[in-house]
């Protein structure tokens, strides 16, 4: 089979091995003369990042590189980042990296040309509305993980530093106007990125799958998801180089972040607040506390998961496809609980609140309450 494709769904996708090598002319399809490429500070020195900086120059293009960005980006290397794109008089950006980068980079294109605080344009209601949609700047996405999938959605998330909380920023134009998915770029990733970023594929496409929300274009596309993370995440973890795993857990990724337009639930409900307090990994977190969180929606999801179990090759229904989750983290080396995490359970009341805060609350499949959100909490330990 080849891995090579262009799709136009949902957005411009140059898909393929090598194919970093059109970034120069993606930016140029954009517009872009002068781009900045926004990445996070593990990759800034990596070969990947000076390659792409290469590539722009001999492309006849100018550039800077940004790196100011933490694993849980805030708003203070949002106006970091802001600056850079001013005083350099770049014209578009290039969100490069896993989520950190990518979610930056957007931010960072939307918020130069704003006078509202970024704040003002939180996923509630019609906020997106607010903002000058003129004024933001082309987008290039390049991620170099298979998790996230930002680079082909409508948001970014950001902490805010003073209150610990993650805010979902969103609005239509940040979805990236060309994204490169280069399998290549991927290969470097260390052992606990790759799980934990693919396990974070997986998070997306099973909450969006166990939904309730009626869309079932996102609810194939889980499906589909789930069986390419559940067939592809074991063979690169265990051999970087494989080509063709990598590539497929890349389109997974991405269908992973297409899908949860039908919504998300309790895991992302619950990691989001652990993430943002005990600056946890995002993808690693979903997978600790997925299991009580199967539990805790059973009732609702049994059947669904029944269906789920017989497409992905898994007998046993419900109970099936939760001992296969079992498994399946045991063999990513996943901690087995919060507490083997190093988290302490003493602020379990308010991570529920900051919880049910949380926009993915409204895609769970049980109706969460400060009482049975502290339960579950206290079985994430």
């Amino acid at each position: 089979m080849s891995f090579t494709a262009n799709w136009s769904y949902p957005t411009t996708i140059k898909f393929g091995a090598g194919r970093i090598a059109e970034l120069a002319d993606a930016c140029k399809s954009l517009g872009m003369a002068n781009p900045l490429l926004v990445t996070d500070k593990g990759l800034a020195s990596l070969p990947i990042t000076r390659n792409a900086l290469k590539i722009l120059s001999e492309g006849g293009l100018d550039s800077a590189l940004f790196s100011d960005v933490d694993p849980n980006p805030n708003e203070k290397n949002l106006a970091a980042g802001i600056a850079a794109f001013k005083e350099g008089g770049h014209d578009g950006v290039i969100a490069f990296g896993g989520g950190s980068g990518l979610d930056l980079g957007k931010l960072v294109a939307m918020m130069a040309g704003q006078t509202l605080p970024v704040w003002d344009f939180e996923d509630i209601g019609d906020w997106w509305t607010r903002a000058d949609a003129y004024a933001i700047a082309p987008i290039v996405a390049v991620p170099t993980t298979a998790g996230t999938g930002s680079e082909v959605g409508r948001a970014g998330v950001l902490t805010n530093s003073e209150t610990h909380v993650k805010k979902i920023i969103f609005h239509p134009k940040l979805l990236p106007g060309v994204v490169i998915c280069d399998p290549e770029l991927t290969v470097g990733m260390p052992k606990i990125i790759t799980a934990g970023t693919g396990l974070d594929a997986f998070a997306h496409c099973l909450e969006a799958y166990c939904s309730p929300h009626y869309h079932p274009m996102s609810h194939g596309i889980a499906l589909e998801g789930m069986r390419l993370v559940k067939d592809n995440l074991p063979r690169v973890y265990n051999d970087p180089e494989d080509l063709e795993a990598r590539a497929e857990m890349m389109s997974a990724a991405a269908m992973g972040a297409v899908a949860f337009q039908k919504g998300l639930g309790a895991i992302h409900a619950i990691s989001h607040p652990l993430g943002a307090v005990y600056n946890t990994h995002h993808g690693m977190t979903n997978a600790v506390v997925m299991p009580p969180v199967l539990r805790f929606n059973r009732d609702k999801i049994a059947d669904r998961l029944r269906l789920a179990a017989d497409y992905l090759g898994i007998s046993g229904g419900y109970d099936g496809f939760y001992n296969f989750v079992l498994e399946f983290r045991k063999e990513l080396g996943v901690p087995e609980n919060l507490t083997a995490m190093g988290i302490a359970p003493d602020r379990i009341e308010e991570l529920a609140v900051m919880a049910l805060e949380d926009p993915s609350t409204g895609g769970n499949p049980v109706e969460m309450t400060l009482e049975n959100t502290k339960a579950l909490l206290a079985d994430c330990f």
